[in-house]
């Protein structure tokens, strides 16, 4: 007799599920568990490779904002930060710039201080030329400083020899810098600097009543230079703005020739800059040596000696405080890095002195100061730099817009 329909759909029915069942009881054969592991591994792996976002914190935010303010555009304004002439305090600064080309930008800025020094400038450079290894530019520019200080020649003054001088300077030139390799640097430049010396303003004496022309050489005259110059240096910092390793061992030729009258003369500057990082730049020890020596028997105008006293020499010194026809000065720093992204803090030993003749630039008589600052930061600049200091004078207190070397 035959089955009916209904009865053969339910055995065939239930077979299935019985089949079904066996296969879901019986162990996972080995090769099936390992693609399983292959393909968990394989997926955590693309997790490594892909890490969550990272959460920026305040001191990178804060860096972000201030390199947006920084770097240049298309037209913008921005902030300067530089020096009118040493000794002029406090100092407000702006300019508006702009491009005009993939890697050539243009600039007018001006600068403020309280003591009345003025400073307009207008400025363009071009690099990326001879397959990025040169850079040109070109500047013009007038400054008037009204409350500039001379002490005298030599290590001997005091404080009470200063006199003041109102120094106004109209300016141009055109430079070149070429980096045959990535470590090697010539550069040159050639201009046109034009002095008026006046009366000087502030509390001190006006110069032309303290000093006469054997005590400050070149007294009542304003020249006018065609000023030229020739730099070759090994160059291996990040930048001359803010670098924590590397360095700069360079030499420069000036050439000064006065178009209305005497006081033509030369000079050689030997600069030694040296950065140590240590324990992967957590800390920097930075070493510089500096030399200015006149050639030859010509006479120097006064404010145009070599000098040391300032935010970049003799730290415990006023501006200028030291003059004469050669200088020397050597500054330690140990620097620690609390934050890579814009702060440093720093130990600091500077010693210098300057002389009549090059056989006494030793360090007999060497004038000292030592003293601890902050330097705000960015990858290739140093905008804002505070630093108090001691030496023989009393303490001093710097406010600067560069990196002291």
């Amino acid at each position: 007799m035959l089955s009916s329909p209904s009865v053969s759909h339910g055995l065939v029915v239930a077979a299935i599920l019985a089949l079904g069942t066996g296969v879901l009881a019986s162990p996972i054969p080995a090769a099936a568990q390992d693609t399983r592991e292959e393909v968990i591994a394989a997926a955590q792996a693309e997790k490594e490779k892909t890490p969550p976002p990272a959460t920026e914190s305040k001191a990178e935010h804060i860096s972000e904002l201030v390199g947006g303010v920084l770097t240049p555009k298309s037209h913008s304004f921005f902030p300067y930060f530089d020096s009118v002439y040493s000794g002029g305090g406090f100092t407000l600064g702006a300019g508006y710039g702009w491009l005009y080309g993939d890697h050539s930008n243009a600039a007018i800025r001006g600068l403020y201080t309280i003591k009345n020094y003025k400073l307009i400038e207008a400025v363009t450079t071009s690099s990326q030329h001879l397959d990025g290894k040169l850079t040109i530019g070109a500047l013009v520019g007038w400054r008037d400083a009204p409350q500039a200080a001379f002490y005298g020649l030599g290590m001997d003054t005091v404080l009470n020899d200063r006199a003041n001088f109102d120094l106004s300077e109209g300016y141009g030139d055109v430079t070149a810098a070429l980096r045959p390799t990535d470590w090697t640097l010539l550069a040159g430049s050639v201009g046109v600097e034009g002095y008026t010396i006046k009366s000087g303003k502030g509390e001190a004496p006006s110069i032309e009543e303290a000093y006469t022309p054997a005590t400050a050489p070149g007294l009542g005259t304003n020249p006018t230079y065609i000023h030229s110059q020739a730099t070759a240096a090994i160059d291996w910092r990040t930048s001359p703005g803010y670098s924590r390793k590397g360095g700069y061992y360079g030499v420069t030729l000036h050439d000064y020739s006065n178009t209305n009258g005497a006081y033509d003369f030369n000079r050689l500057d030997a600069t030694l800059i040296q950065h140590v990082p240590v324990l992967r730049e957590t800390w920097v020890l930075s070493f510089r040596g500096d030399m200015k020596t006149t050639l030859g028997d010509d006479l120097v105008p006064y404010f145009l000696l070599p000098s040391l006293g300032s935010g970049s020499t003799l730290r415990a010194y006023h501006s200028w405080r030291f003059r004469d026809r050669h200088s020397l000065v050597m500054s330690g720093e140990f620097r620690w890095i609390p934050s890579r992204l814009g702060m440093d803090m720093a130990i600091f030993y500077d010693a210098g002195k300057v002389a009549g003749r090059r056989e006494d630039l030793n360090f007999v008589g060497l004038e000292h100061d030592w003293g601890v600052g902050m330097r705000l930061h960015g990858p290739a600049q140093t905008p804002l730099r505070i630093e108090v200091s001691r030496g023989s004078e009393g303490w001093h207190l710097t406010f600067s817009g560069a990196a002291a070397f």
